[in-house]
Order: C-alpha cells, then sequence, then structure tokens
C-alpha cells in the first residue's frame, strides 16, 4: 500500500515536473487580421487657403541714408560759437534749422547764412520781433538766408539784387544788396547797411558770418517806401519810351541844283496872295496919286 502511494505520488511529481518545463503557449493568434479599410481617408483636394498676408504699411517718401558723418547742424554750429540764442530759437521756432538740415542731407544744395548777433537783436526797437506775424518772423530769418554757397572771396561776383529765401527777386521781393571795397563787404536792406564780420562756419554745402545787425527787410518794415521806389523805377524805366515819341520827318532835299530856289519859290496859295497884296499896294497907290492931281490941279 505505501508502495503503491508512493509510486502514484511519483507520477504525479514526475508530471507536474514536465508539465512545469514545457514553455507556457503563446496566445492564440486571431485567424484573420482586422479587416483594413478599402481606401485610406480622402485627403482634400488642395490645402487650405491661408489668409493674405496684410499690405505693408505704405512709405510716405523714401527715406535717403544719412550722409556719411551727418550734414552740418545750424543751430549746434552756432550755439557753440555763442553770443546767437535769440536767432538760433528763431530758427528752431520757425522751423528753418529743420528744412535747412533736411536740404543738405538729401540733396547737393548750399546755404549761405549772415546771423545776426544777441547784441544786434537788443539794438533794435522793443517788441520789434513780437509785433511781428509768424509769416513775418520766417520772411525775416530767410532774408538773412542765401539758397547757394559764398565764399569770402566771391561776393563780388555777385550781381545785385541778390535773391535770398524769402522772396523771389524777379517780383522786387526781399533783394539784398551786397558790394565789396577791397576785403569788406557791405550789406544793405534798404534800410539797414552793415559789414560782413567774421567766418563762423565754413564747408562745401555751407557758410556761415557773424553780422552785428539785423536785416531788415522793407517789404516788412516798410512797405510803403517800398512800394514808391517800385513806382519811381517803373517811372523812370517807361521815361525813354515816351521822350521817343514819333515825330514829323522833314522831306528829303532834292539833288536838283534848282533845289534851294525851289524850296524859295512860293506856292500858288502863296503866289496868289503875293499878286493880291501887290494888287492892293498899286490900287492904294495910286488913288493917293489920283487925289494929289486933283489938289494939283485946283
Amino acid at each position: 500500500m505505501t508502495k503503491q502511494v508512493f509510486f502514484t505520488f511519483s507520477i504525479l511529481l514526475v508530471h507536474c515536473i514536465t508539465t512545469l518545463a514545457q514553455p507556457t503557449a503563446a496566445p492564440t493568434q486571431p485567424a484573420k487580421p482586422p479587416v483594413q479599410p478599402a481606401k485610406a481617408p480622402v485627403q482634400p483636394a488642395k490645402p487650405p487657403v491661408q489668409p493674405a498676408k496684410a499690405p505693408a504699411p505704405a512709405q510716405s517718401a523714401k527715406v535717403p541714408p544719412v550722409k556719411k558723418g551727418g550734414p552740418p547742424d545750424v543751430t549746434k554750429i552756432l550755439g557753440k560759437a555763442g553770443g546767437f540764442s535769440v536767432f538760433i530759437r528763431l530758427l528752431k521756432s520757425t522751423g528753418i534749422s529743420d528744412q535747412i538740415y533736411g536740404q543738405l542731407n538729401n540733396s547737393n544744395n548750399g546755404f549761405t547764412i549772415f546771423a545776426p548777433t544777441d547784441t544786434a537783436f537788443s539794438n533794435l526797437k522793443p517788441g520789434t520781433i513780437n509785433s511781428l506775424s509768424d509769416l513775418q518772423k520766417t520772411q525775416l530769418i530767410q532774408f538773412h538766408i542765401l539758397n547757394t554757397v559764398v565764399t569770402i572771396s566771391n561776393f563780388q561776383t555777385l550781381s545785385n539784387p541778390v535773391p535770398t529765401e524769402a522772396g523771389d527777386t524777379g517780383a522786387g521781393e526781399f533783394p539784398l544788396s551786397l558790394t565789396t571795397a577791397g576785403n569788406q563787404v557791405n550789406i544793405s536792406s534798404g534800410l539797414v547797411n552793415t559789414t560782413l564780420g567774421e567766418t563762423v562756419y565754413s564747408d562745401n554745402q555751407l557758410d556761415i558770418y557773424q553780422v552785428d545787425s539785423v536785416l531788415l527787410p522793407q517789404d516788412i518794415f516798410d512797405p510803403k517806401a517800398k512800394a514808391k521806389a517800385k513806382a519811381k523805377a517803373k517811372a523812370k524805366a517807361e521815361a525813354p519810351a515816351e521822350a521817343e515819341a514819333p515825330t514829323l520827318s522833314k522831306p528829303p532835299k532834292s539833288n536838283n541844283t534848282n533845289s534851294d530856289d525851289a524850296a524859295d519859290t512860293p506856292t500858288v496859295a502863296a503866289k496868289e496872295d503875293n499878286s493880291g497884296a501887290v494888287g492892293v499896294s498899286l490900287s492904294s497907290m495910286l488913288g493917293i496919286f489920283g487925289v494929289v492931281v486933283v489938289i494939283v490941279t485946283n
């Protein structure tokens, strides 16, 4: 009995060992793979339209590149020189300093500036500048600027009247008169006469000269005198035309040697008058002679 139990137990043990020694069976694969869809999902014919790019903001003007080193700055030059604070203030308040800077940067144009000193402004009557309108202040500053570069040796080449930035000399507006006497340059506005002072700055685009008087244009400070001067100049210009009014020409002399006799020969009418005069004289003489004869007879 014990042997049978042991034998049975041995068989079971061998069977367990054999079973454990076998690898675990892989899970059963499905008989067929899952059915794939017949066709891939339809792709859209075209990719979605991308929204158009917003237009770039339009540039008002092409900004030219700044010149190497930058153009000369009038207000900085005058500020460094000192003694031009009033002129600098007017250059800035009228916007002329920015205009000059822009033109010097964007073009090859040049300028000549006559810069009045602070002393020159203080010599004006009180309220002279403050009484001007904004336009007149702009014209006053422009009157001190020439639209060309004039070196100290080239003033003698200018022809008067010299145009300024303030107006058109062709219409007689805001002219300056510049004359030279040796090394001295004289400036006249019609109301103010002064001489050119020292050179404050000079290059191939800008010349700045000091002046000791504010150049007052007649167009602003004495327009009546300007109008009278215009009328006088106009009358003077028209005077030669009136003097050359047409006159009756004398008849040409004849080449005939008897021309003098012909000239002295009376006309028919003159002959008739003379004959009549002679006839009257003879009648008068005969009448007197008759009277004398009658008296003698008696």
